[in-house]
């Protein structure tokens, strides 16, 4: 029969006697067939220590680029020197001389109107009339109502004169000469007040003659037949607006820098894109007196004669003004530059490539370029076309070639 080990005394993979055996096998490996085991334990374990390696180093670079990619890119220049042999050419606004809204005075609606947009008229000239029978029916009431008021007038005048008469005679007391005295009085009164609401309703009604207030071209119109009119301003569009365009108004914001060469009396040279080949000749009447704290210019106004009309209210228009630059001033490009609150401002960033904010006295507007009269160092390194969001203290990234991003408003 087959020799069964007895249940007894089987043996467990844990127990000592699997111990001694393991043990023993180990003992009788060659050294050879010893240190290759040492060896493939050894890198086993290089191998398990190089994954975790590789794997913090790129859990640390995965770190890296995200903490960079927080980090705003931005594109710098550099402020150049200023040339004080330039123009000082600023961009205008022209306004006519004149220039009225004209609404309705009176409630009615529009029978007819006679002026359209582009039309020259003169002072006076009739525009459109206005229907309004309510005040056509109040004037013919107050005219018969001043009709009465003369009539009780010159009855009480007639009364008056005849007890004046019987006075002198004494045939009536002095009292009841003054009753007769006072209601002739009363009556005068009465006169003068329906002469004045007669007087009221007809200016009322010359409002229903809509006319130009000055001589000028219609340069709006917003008024049908059949429109309802209501009196005010507040009622809508106005039916038409007129500009007197014989001389013409010219509007510049002039850099703080500069304000002090800018004077009334000064010539100008005006030039406008729809004549490239002409040039008017502006005469600067007057400035502001202000530098406004937002954009740190002061408003002058120029005139100009507009004999033949070229020149249009609301136009844009370059204005060539005659003044020099200052020395040590700084250029740069008009991108760079921050309009707020409290004036025009630069973003710098320092050598640990923080921002921070400069304010900066403008001088020359080139447009493209701007002229920098304070504030600003040779060499500073000023952040192109900041974004909106960029702050004070904010660190940035410095990207070479890099294009300026663009500012809102």
């Amino acid at each position: 029969m087959p020799n069964h080990p007895h249940p007894e005394t089987r043996t467990e993979p844990g127990s000592a006697s699997a111990s001694n055996f393991t043990a023993a096998s180990a003992a009788g490996l060659s050294p050879g067939l010893k240190k290759v085991g040492l060896l493939a334990g050894v890198i086993a374990l290089g191998l398990a220590a190089g994954g975790i390696a590789m794997r913090s180093g790129a859990e640390h670079e995965l770190a890296q680029e995200a903490a960079q990619a927080t980090v705003p890119a931005v594109a710098i220049v550099e402020p150049q020197p200023a040339s004080g042999d330039e123009a000082l050419v600023l961009p205008g606004r022209l306004e006519a001389y004149n220039s009225a809204a004209i609404y309705p005075r009176v409630d009615g609606y529009v029978s007819r109107w006679t002026a359209n947009i582009g039309d020259r008229v003169e002072e006076g000239a009739l525009l459109a009339v206005i229907e309004a029978p309510e005040i056509e029916q109040e004037l013919a009431q107050a005219k018969a109502d001043y009709r009465a008021a003369l009539a009780n007038e010159e009855l009480a005048r007639t009364t008056a004169d005849r007890w004046q008469e019987m006075r002198s005679s004494e045939w009536v007391s002095v009292q009841a000469l003054d009753e007769k005295l006072g209601a002739l009085a009363a009556r005068q009164a009465e006169t003068e007040a329906a002469r004045a609401a007669v007087e009221r309703l007809e200016v009322l009604h010359g409002y229903t003659r809509v006319r130009a207030p000055f001589a000028g071209v219609v340069t709006g119109r917003a008024v049908e037949v059949g429109a309802l009119a209501r009196a005010g301003s507040g009622a809508g569009a106005p039916f038409f607006t007129i500009a007197d365009t014989h001389r013409m108004r010219i509007f510049v914001e002039v850099p703080q820098g500069v304000s002090s060469q800018v004077r009334p009396g000064m010539q100008a040279e005006l030039s406008l894109p729809e004549y490239p080949a002409r040039t008017f000749t502006a005469t600067l009447v007057r400035d502001a007196g202000a530098v406004n704290a937002a954009s740190g210019t002061v408003r002058v106004e120029l005139e100009t004669a507009n004999p033949d009309g070229l020149l249009k209210p609301g136009a844009y228009a370059e204005v060539d003004l005659p003044v020099s630059g200052v020395a040590g001033a700084m250029q740069l490009p008009g991108s760079a530059l921050i309009i707020g609150a409290d004036g025009p401002t630069v973003a710098v960033v320092d050598r640990e490539n923080h921002v921070a904010m400069r304010s900066v006295v403008l001088g020359r507007d080139q447009g493209s370029v701007v002229e920098i009269m304070s504030g600003l160092d040779a060499g500073a390194r000023v952040v192109d076309s900041p974004p909106e969001t960029l702050l004070p203290g904010d660190e940035v990234r410095i990207v070479a070639g890099m294009a300026a991003a663009p500012r809102k408003g």
